[in-house]
């Protein structure tokens, strides 16, 4: 069985969406799950958060960012062409989709790809009555993604660049401080989807501000089935694997200083490939 790619856009230069035709995965789909996605046959399995779905349609988006070999040919295929697998959802939905949310107040930040995942939560959030505020923070204007769907959800979508180039001059801890101390916008929970630096403090700025925080760990996983052990990471003191029980975390008492290092662990190994990658694609 084979996955056709309904739908491809490019997002930014090194970013693509893809909507895929699979109707099971789509019925069953949640936010926070994720897939495992497998270009070809010996294909190396990837781990890519669900981006948007829809059951009646019978798709599910994925974003992928070129980073190694395996993204760099996802990247290259076009809408038309299929997948040799797609397997899911799989992981522990967002812990919201099993709680009355009518009354209560979210807000979401999101850095750099992050915002692809944020979207089907808070899409889901406003679909049940829930206030719903966003940041989504990037290095520069030209790398926010998913911008206008988020404000077709959102209460209000605040951005944050590095440059200066769109919204806050600045970090999202930055923005986010603001929104709380300042402006005086008052949250019953903070969502943080992004690198695990970022998330690293956002979750000390909330704690400071008293907020409860999760924090989603998907960029760890490799295998997505806890096997090859490459998502282990401390919660809590205790060793617990991202792509089975979460990928969802407390971001309060995750260890982010052992989860960076475990994020960088095959960036060597990644690098040789990627350059290996594009030779081949560019029939050097």
């Amino acid at each position: 069985m084979s996955f056709r790619i309904l739908y491809k856009h490019r997002l930014t230069p090194d970013t693509t969406l893809m909507r895929v035709e699979a109707p099971m995965v789509a019925r069953a789909a949640r936010p926070g799950q994720f897939v495992i996605v497998r270009v070809g046959e010996q294909g190396e399995r990837v781990p890519l958060t669900i981006a948007d779905f829809s059951a009646d349609e019978g798709w599910v988006a994925i974003v992928t960012q070129t980073v190694g070999a395996t993204t760099m040919r996802l990247n290259s295929l076009e809408a038309g062409d299929s997948l040799a697998d797609f397997v899911g959802p799989l992981g522990r939905p967002s812990e919201f989709v099993d709680e009355d949310v009518s009354d209560r107040r979210f807000l979401f930040v999101a850095g750099g790809v992050g915002a692809a995942p944020v979207y089907p939560q808070a899409r889901w959030l406003h679909e049940r009555g829930a206030k719903v505020d966003v940041i989504i923070g990037a290095r520069s204007r030209d790398l926010i993604i998913f911008e206008r769907e988020m404000r077709a959800v959102a209460d209000e979508v605040y951005l944050a660049t590095d440059d200066g180039s769109a919204g806050w001059h600045g970090l999202v801890t930055g923005l986010l401080s603001d929104l709380v101390r300042v402006r005086g916008k008052v949250y019953d929970e903070v969502v943080t989807i992004g690198p695990m630096v970022m998330m690293k403090f956002v979750a000390k700025e909330t704690l400071g501000l008293g907020l409860k925080t999760v924090a989603s760990l998907n960029s760890l996983m490799v295998d997505g089935t806890g096997m090859c052990g490459a998502c282990r990471v401390t919660v809590g003191g205790q060793t617990v694997f991202a792509c089975v029980d979460g990928p969802e975390f407390d971001a309060h008492v995750v260890d982010f200083d052992e989860a960076i290092r475990r994020s960088t662990m095959y960036r060597p190994q990644e690098e040789r490939a990627y350059h290996k990658c594009k030779i081949g694609l560019n029939g050097e």
